[in-house]
């Protein structure tokens, strides 16, 4: 049915309380499944080198309730939901929770800048920059989250263990056990840290590489970085 032949007035918005009682009533395994179903399409796809597929189903992802309902508890949920953006905001009840999700969409989005504050870093005087978005530019993180997630453990290194879902230090713990428990394993274990990587790197060409896999977010790549932060 046509959004102009609908016969509810425009002015009717929905209450705090059937917000609530929306956001209550959701069946968090139905979402999950629905999404999960999604993404290993998109996984079984990207392994078979079907790249238009990827792009449809990541639409679809990035277009469904289901996903943005997702997104929106994701930071919800967080150690950092209590900490605001510049705006403030932080969705501590579920009707700001459910009210936010059905608000949630890409169309004409411009994320707002960091709220930058600085932390101690461990073993030095020194104070680590640490940049807070938004909580509706964490949902929207998020939202794309769920469609490269799939594309990341379809391509990503078998023994590779940082930042990777359903992984733990444990499994890098047993793969580091596998390779030294051997009598011709090495004796000596190189830890390296490149120092200020990622406010020395080339901010350009990560954007470049992410738009191989989500083009649609930023048309200019050269017109999101400002201050040495990137904006989506």
């Amino acid at each position: 049915m046509k959004v102009g032949n609908s016969i509810t007035p425009k002015c009717e918005k929905l209450t705090n309380v059937q917000l609530r009682v929306q956001w209550d009533n959701i069946d968090w395994r139905k979402v999950e499944k629905h999404v999960n179903r999604l993404q290993i399409r998109i996984a079984k796809a990207v392994k078979e080198g079907k790249w238009y597929i990827v792009k449809r189903l990541q639409y679809l992802i990035t277009q469904s309730y289901y996903a943005k309902l997702l997104a929106t508890r994701r930071p919800s949920q967080n150690t950092g939901k209590r900490t605001a953006g510049i705006d403030g905001e932080t969705w501590s009840s579920p009707e700001t929770k459910m009210k936010a999700a059905l608000s949630l969409t890409d169309k004409k989005y411009v994320a707002k800048p960091l709220k930058r504050v600085y932390i101690e870093k461990y073993g030095s005087k020194k104070k680590r920059p640490l940049g807070i978005p938004t909580m509706y530019d964490r949902a929207m993180q998020s939202l794309y989250a769920l469609t490269l997630e799939p594309i990341a453990e379809a391509t990503g290194d078998r023994i590779s263990f940082g930042f990777r879902k359903y992984r733990s230090t444990h499994d890098a713990c047993e793969q580091v056990f596998g390779c030294m428990c051997r009598e011709d394993s090495p004796e000596w274990v190189l830890e390296g840290d490149i120092k200020g990587c990622f406010d020395k790197c080339d901010k350009i060409s990560c954007i470049m590489n992410c738009q191989c896999a989500v083009p649609s977010i930023w048309d200019d790549p050269t017109e999101v970085c400002e201050d040495g932060n990137v904006f989506v």
